[in-house]
């Protein structure tokens, strides 16, 4: 737990960042006293049934940045459990795996019965916990990791089932009003797993007995079954899973997507049926891939955590997390360079920020109170286009550019400036050079761009940004544009292949005065295409 100086705790009790307002709603619940079991829970889900996508990420990062406004507020210790639901069936076999057609045999068996198609661990269950873990390890949280499988098979999940026998009529009360009639008649909120198939079985129970905790039910080939409800026989169906897992443990918060939203209601209820309070729920939207579309595990679709982090900084991936948490975003490559420049000015604003702005600022809560200075002398889409008009093939051509605007600036002073120097190239060279398209400059913007490169000439050495933004603009006025904009754009397009740029003046001067005089040339050459 964290030490948070006496000016934090005052400033986070009114603090408007969403942290802090759904912290001060958790400190409500123990107003009166602490919990009995000595710490609030934070609670994260995870459903492995195919690869972590970064909308799992998101939820950890999310729900630990809840935490640390918490600690923020309050000497109550707290802990984050991340439970994975790995005695689930496997419903359908992803499509992102490799031999998809060698795991149809193991429909329906727990994730951690299936073989691994990867070959690296005890089961497919097995290694999507193991990936979601480094993932979760890559970016330093703190958290527990609870396998189903084993909370039900340990017996830790027996006092909850055996309350759940009790309950039972309750529970199928809840859970029946909440589905079609055709479904109501083969529902049950236990599933036995076949003792001699290991399949998990959908179907309706014939008998449960609270007394002795067992349930009665036919098979998938009319044979009856008696079995306990406990030692791993059965798993919960998910909606009731949800609420038992909260009473088992004691949840004190979590958070879900808005397609959980609806069964919300459902969780409360099963929850407070099995003896324990419902905990407190923040609803963020979904994250969108580049079609508009939900991201799906089992598409894979969207960005993985290992992609995002091949083009940036593990800060700028959690500062888009931090970023409107209910309002739905699309999480494609394309946001990637503006949120990593966001990061950087967040960090240069912190500096001379009060104790009331620091825990409104972003950084606080990526970086738990202590965020670093940025050396980022440079920004990352200026480093981009700086690739792009060098075809860079590695970051030594780049600070060659960064050396002439920051002359005292090295790769071992600004080791966070050079690690995006790198990653500039690696995203110019995967994600820009493939889609530039040059084109020929019309007769228009071929006459503007000889008078641009003429001042240029004439230009005395060490004109800062402002100076050369205004001979670019003044080029653009002495020609009939009918908006300075379609002149910059030509510029773009012309020079850079791509409909967006930087603010020319501020790319001259890093680029080179002789450079973009050298790429003028070129393009009305033709020879950039």
């Amino acid at each position: 737990m964290l030490d948070f100086a006496p000016e934090i705790r005052a400033a986070a009790e009114t603090a408007k960042a969403w942290p802090f307002e759904e912290a001060r709603k958790l400190l409500k619940r123990y107003k009166k006293a602490p919990p009995e079991k000595g710490y609030v829970l934070f609670e994260t889900g995870y459903g492995p049934s195919g690869l972590p996508h970064i909308g799992t990420f998101g939820e950890v990062a999310r729900t630990t940045m809840v935490r640390r406004a918490f600690e923020a507020l309050s000497d109550i210790p707290t802990k984050l459990i991340c439970f994975s639901d790995d005695l689930d069936g496997m419903r359908k076999v992803p499509e992102n795996v490799p031999n998809p057609g060698k795991l149809e045999e193991y429909l329906q068996k727990p994730l951690t019965s299936v073989p691994d198609p990867f070959g690296t661990d005890e089961s497919f269950g097995h290694h999507n916990n193991a990936m979601l873990r480094r993932f979760l390890d890559t970016f330093g949280f703190e958290y527990e990791f609870i396998s189903a499988t084993d909370f039900y098979r340990s017996g830790r999940f027996d006092e909850v089932l055996l309350r759940a026998a009790e309950q039972y009529d309750k529970i199928m009360e809840v859970m029946l009003a909440s589905l079609r009639e055709e479904r109501q008649q083969s529902y049950s909120i236990f599933l036995p797993i076949h003792p001699d198939t290991g399949r998990v079985l959908y179907v309706p129970m014939k008998n449960v007995n609270a007394k002795t905790g067992e349930i009665t039910f036919d098979d998938e080939d009319g044979r009856e079954i008696t079995m306990p409800v406990t030692g791993g026989n059965v798993k919960l169906q998910w909606k009731p899973d949800f609420g038992a897992r909260w009473a088992a443990l004691g949840v004190d918060f979590e958070m879900y997507g808005k397609d959980h939203s609806t069964n919300t209601h459902i969780y409360d209820k099963i929850c407070r049926l099995l003896g324990a309070p419902a905990p407190e729920h923040y609803v963020y939207e979904l994250f969108l891939d580049e079609k508009g579309e939900k991201i799906s595990k089992s598409k894979g679709n969207g960005i993985s955590i290992d992609e995002w982090l091949a083009y940036a900084s593990s800060e700028s991936l959690a500062l888009y997390m931090f970023q409107k948490p209910r309002t739905a975003k699309r999480l494609f490559f394309d946001v990637i360079p503006k949120t990593v420049d966001e990061y950087h000015q967040h960090l240069r604003a912190f500096v001379d920020q009060d104790p009331a702005k620091r825990i409104e600022n972003p950084v606080w809560h990526i970086h738990e109170g202590d965020p670093p200075k940025s050396d980022m002398e440079v920004s990352f889409a200026m480093l981009l286009n700086l690739a792009s008009a060098a075809s860079a093939e590695d970051k030594d051509v780049l600070w060659g550019f960064i050396k002439k605007y920051a002359p005292d600036a090295t790769p071992q002073t600004h080791p966070g400036l050079d690690a995006a120097a790198a990653l500039a190239v690696r995203y110019f060279q995967d994600r820009v050079k493939p889609e530039k398209t040059f084109r020929a400059p019309t007769d228009l913007e071929r006459a503007a761009l000889e008078d641009l490169a003429q001042p240029l000439r004439d230009a005395p050495e060490g004109l800062d940004a402002q100076a050369l933004q205004q001979i670019v603009y003044d080029a653009g006025k002495r020609h009939d544009f009918e908006n300075l904009r379609d002149w910059f754009k030509a510029i773009y397009e012309v020079l850079l292949g791509a409909s967006q740029g930087p603010r020319f003046g501020g790319f001259i001067q890093l680029f080179g005065v002789p450079e973009t005089i050298a790429l003028i040339e070129k393009g009305l050459a033709g020879e950039l295409g």
